[in-house]
């Protein structure tokens, strides 16, 4: 029973990412009516940016301890972080340890900014054409996104560890009454599963009981009768496309 319960504490964790990956498919439809192919690309261009944002926090600088030396009797190399040079040791190792999340939500406003351009340069040309025209067009675009991406920083995965502060594990056995340490479960892919699930509440309530959702709705439904009340729809839309 416990292998049962930790294999769809792990469904629910893989699951909360496609989760997500589906309300961006499902706004960019919904709202615009386009088949966008590229979306998949632009979840890997977030991923990247976070991970070049957490790189350029934890960049270091070698300087050389006269005071240690290692195991040859050659002076020490020691790497301190620039932010522990800015900020001083106690911050500097606190940005450290929440490089993950604060990456993450560095990467938000880039990711709205690629969305506007992306909607404004190329996607709102579509609107009207047929579906096999926008996914011709958004599937060339995610080949192109991809061999950027695979230029910069090659074909290969890059690892990366676990949030150092979200680090650490939780028994949930002993919650669900099993004994000890027959599920553990780590903290960080808990609050990944939390945070999705705000995620798509959060976008839920602000298109259902926002009035600027209720606008969309509405472009939604009649684009052209929204359009003739003197609303600026096509702006509210591309806002929708940066969200998702």
């Amino acid at each position: 029973m416990d292998a049962i319960i930790l294999q769809i504490l792990n469904g629910l964790d893989k699951g909360s990412a496609y989760a997500l990956i589906a309300l961006g498919l499902t706004l960019i439809f919904g709202t615009l009516g386009v088949v966008n192919f590229a979306h998949g690309a632009l979840f890997m261009i977030g991923a990247f940016c976070a991970v070049t944002v957490q790189r350029i926090l934890n960049l270091s600088v070698t300087t050389i301890d006269e005071s240690q030396t290692d195991f040859l009797g050659n002076p020490l190399k020691v790497q301190t972080p620039y932010i522990e040079n800015w900020f001083g040791p106690e911050i500097g190792a606190a940005i450290s340890d929440w490089s993950v999340p604060i990456a993450i939500i560095f990467s938000i406003p880039i990711m709205l900014l690629i969305g506007f351009i992306m909607e404004r340069g190329l996607i709102k040309h579509f609107y009207r054409r047929p579906h096999a025209d926008q996914i011709l067009v958004t599937f060339g675009l995610a080949i192109v996104l991809q061999e950027i991406i695979k230029y910069f920083y090659g074909a290969n995965p890059i690892p990366t560890p676990a949030p150092q502060a979200f680090a650490g594990s939780i028994d949930l056995g002993v919650m669900f009454g099993f004994d000890p340490n027959a599920i553990i479960y780590p903290y960080w892919r808990l609050i990944y599963f939390v945070f999705a699930a705000l995620i798509i509440g959060g976008v839920f309530a602000f298109l259902q009981f926002t009035t600027f959702g209720m606008v969309v709705r509405a472009g939604m439904a009649d684009r052209e009768t929204v359009g003739l009340l003197g609303i600026n729809i096509d702006r509210r839309f591309t806002i929708m496309f940066g969200i998702a």
